[in-house]
C-alpha cells in the first residue's frame, strides 16, 4: 500500500502538476524578452513597464489569500481548475488588447497563476501526510514542480525570445494561452481531488480591509511617480498602514479568518513569511529591470547590454537555468544538513549576486555571472517557502500557509515594481548626442541591485530565528526547541496523526487512492 501511495503521488498528482507548473514558469519566462517590443507597441517607455507588473503583483496579492483559504475549504483541484480558467481568459486577452489599459487589465488578471504553486504543494501534501515521512515527501515533490517551473521559465524565456523576432506580437502572445488551456485540460483529466477539508466561511470583512489596504498603500506609491511626495502619498500610505494593523485585530478575533494570525506567530513560521515578502522584491520585482537594462543601448546612454529580444533570451534564460538548479538540489541538500540551514544559505547567495551587481554590471560575462549565483538562492527559495510552510501548518491550513508564502511575496513584488519604476525613472537619463531617451537611469538600477541584496540580508537575519529542527517530521524535538506546548498555537513541523473532516464530515477518512474514485 505504501509503494502503492508513493507511485501514485510521484508518476500521477506529480506528474500531471509538473505540467502545470512548468505552464507557469513559461508564463513567467515567455514574456521577459518580449518588454520593450510590448511598450513600444502600446506607446510606452521602459519604466512604464513596472507599472503593469504591479498591477498583475497587486491583484495576485489580493486573491492569493482569498483562493487558498477556498482551496481549504471546498477542494484545492476545483480552486486550481477555477484559477486556470481565469488565466486562460486573460492570456488570450493580452494577444489581443488594443491600448495600455486594455493590456494592463489582462495582464492584471492573469495573476491568477500565482496561487497554482501554493495549491499543488497543499495537493501534494494532502496526499502525503499520512506517510511517516510526509514532510520530506512534500519537500521532494514541491522541488520537482519547481523544477518544471523553472524549466519552463528557461523555455518560454528562451522561446519568446526566437518567437519574437519571427512572428507577429498578437502571435507571439497566443503561445501562452494554449500552454494554460493544456493545462486545464490536464488537470481536469489527471488530477484527483485529495479530499482534505477545512470546513469553515469566507472572512468577508477581513477580504474587504486587506483589499482596501493594499489599494491604498499602492496607490500612494502610484502618486509618487506623477506628482513626488506630497501629503496625498503620505496619506493613502498611513492610510493603508492603519487598515492593515486593523485587518491584524480583526482577523485575530474572527472565528474563520482569511489569515490565522496565532499560526502566523508560530515561531517556524513567521520567519518564512516575512523571508517570502523580502523575497519577493528581487524575484518579482527585479526581472523587468533586468530584461530592460539588457536591451538598453551603452552607445546610445553609456550603460547596458545592448541586446536584441533574442539574445537578452540568453542571459535571462541562463538565470532561470540557475534557479531550475537551486530548486534541484535543495531537498537533498535539505536532507543532509537542514531545511532551516538551506534557506539561510540560499538567501545569502540572492544577496551576493545583486550586490555583486552594483560594481559588476559592464558586459554580459559580469551580469550573467551574478545572475546565476543569485538565481541558485532563488531556486532553492522557491521550492524551500511553500514547502516549509506546509510543514509548520496543521493539515486543515496547508493552503492557506503556502498561500502566504505567495501572498506576501507577491506584496513584496508589487511594492518593488511600484518603487523600482519611480527610481529608473528618477536619475538624470539623456543619449550620449544630447537627445531624449526611453532608458531607464544608471542610478534607478543600482537602486533595484542594492535593494535587492539589502532584502536577501534582512531575510537572512529572520530566518536565524527559526527553531533548529523546524520543518521537520520530528514534533517531539521541535516542541523542546520552542517551549510552546499547550499554546494553542500549531506546532510548526508536526505532522497531526488525526484527519480532519472531509467530503462526508467523517472525521480520519483516509485519502483516496487513484482509482479508487
Amino acid at each position: 500500500m505504501v509503494n502503492r501511495k508513493r507511485t501514485a503521488l510521484a508518476g500521477g498528482v506529480v506528474g500531471a502538476l509538473v505540467v502545470v507548473e512548468g505552464t507557469s514558469g513559461v508564463l513567467q519566462g515567455y514574456y521577459t524578452p518580449l518588454f520593450t517590443d510590448i511598450a513600444r507597441n502600446l506607446g510606452i517607455t521602459d519604466a512604464d513597464i513596472n507599472w503593469f507588473e504591479a498591477a498583475q503583483l497587486l491583484l495576485s496579492s489580493i486573491v492569493v489569500p482569498v483562493l487558498a483559504r477556498l482551496g481549504d475549504m471546498f477542494g484545492h483541484r476545483r480552486i486550481l481548475i477555477a484559477s486556470l480558467i481565469v488565466t486562460m481568459i486573460a492570456s488570450f486577452g493580452i494577444a489581443f488588447a488594443p491600448t495600455f489599459p486594455w493590456f494592463v487589465a489582462a495582464w492584471a488578471l492573469q495573476g491568477f497563476y500565482v496561487v497554482w504553486l501554493p495549491l499543488n504543494v497543499a495537493i501534494i501534501f494532502s496526499r502525503a501526510r499520512n506517510e511517516p515521512d510526509g514532510a520530506a515527501l512534500t519537500r521532494k515533490g514541491a522541488g520537482v514542480i519547481v523544477v518544471a517551473l523553472q524549466a519552463g521559465a528557461i523555455a518560454g524565456a528562451l522561446a519568446g525570445g526566437q518567437l519574437g523576432g519571427m512572428l507577429p506580437l498578437w502571435l507571439t502572445l497566443c503561445v501562452p494561452a494554449a500552454l494554460v488551456t493544456i493545462a486545464l485540460i490536464v488537470v481536469l483529466l489527471k488530477v484527483p481531488d485529495p479530499g482534505v477539508r477545512g470546513g469553515g466561511t469566507i472572512d468577508t470583512r477581513g477580504t474587504s480591509l486587506l483589499t482596501i489596504a493594499l489599494l491604498a498603500i499602492m496607490g500612494g506609491l502610484s502618486l509618487v511617480r506623477v506628482d513626488g511626495i506630497t501629503v496625498w502619498v503620505v496619506g493613502m500610505v498611513m492610510i493603508g498602514v492603519a487598515l492593515l494593523w486593523a485587518f491584524v485585530k480583526v482577523e485575530e478575533r474572527t472565528e474563520h479568518p482569511l489569515v490565522d494570525i496565532g499560526m502566523l506567530r508560530s515561531p517556524a513560521l513567521w520567519p518564512v513569511i516575512a523571508t517570502a515578502a523580502l523575497f519577493g522584491v528581487s524575484v518579482l520585482g527585479a526581472q523587468g529591470p533586468l530584461s530592460t537594462f539588457a536591451r538598453t543601448d551603452p552607445d546610445e546612454v553609456g550603460y547596458g547590454l545592448g541586446l536584441t529580444s533574442a539574445t537578452a533570451s540568453y542571459v535571462i534564460g541562463a538565470y532561470v537555468m540557475s534557479l531550475l538548479v537551486g530548486a534541484g538540489v535543495f531537498s537533498k541538500v535539505s536532507a543532509m544538513l537542514t531545511p532551516r540551514l538551506v534557506l539561510i544559505g540560499a538567501s545569502a547567495l540572492v544577496a551576493l549576486g545583486y550586490l555583486a551587481l552594483i560594481p559588476f554590471h559592464g558586459d554580459v560575462v559580469q551580469v550573467v555571472a551574478c545572475m546565476v549565483v543569485a538565481g541558485l538562492g532563488s531556486g532553492a527559495l522557491v521550492a524551500a517557502l511553500p514547502a516549509a510552510a506546509a510543514a509548520a501548518a496543521p493539515p486543515e491550513h496547508t493552503g492557506v500557509a503556502t498561500g502566504l508564502t505567495n501572498t506576501t511575496k507577491t506584496i513584496g513584488g508589487a511594492f518593488a515594481s511600484a518603487a523600482f519604476a519611480i527610481a529608473l525613472a528618477s536619475g538624470a537619463t539623456a543619449a550620449l548626442d544630447g537627445g531624449e531617451t526611453d532608458a531607464g537611469s544608471l542610478s534607478g538600477y543600482i537602486t533595484v541591485w542594492a535593494i535587492c541584496g539589502g532584502t536577501a540580508l534582512v531575510a537572512m537575519v529572520f530566518l536565524f530565528a527559526v527553531p533548529k529542527v523546524a520543518f521537520t517530521s520530528s514534533a517531539d524535538a521541535l516542541v523542546a526547541e520552542a517551549g510552546v506546548p499547550g499554546s494553542g498555537v500549531p506546532i510548526p513541523g508536526a505532522l497531526v496523526d488525526e484527519a480532519p473532516p472531509m467530503g462526508d464530515g467523517t472525521p480520519g477518512d483516509p485519502v483516496p487512492e487513484e482509482g479508487e474514485r
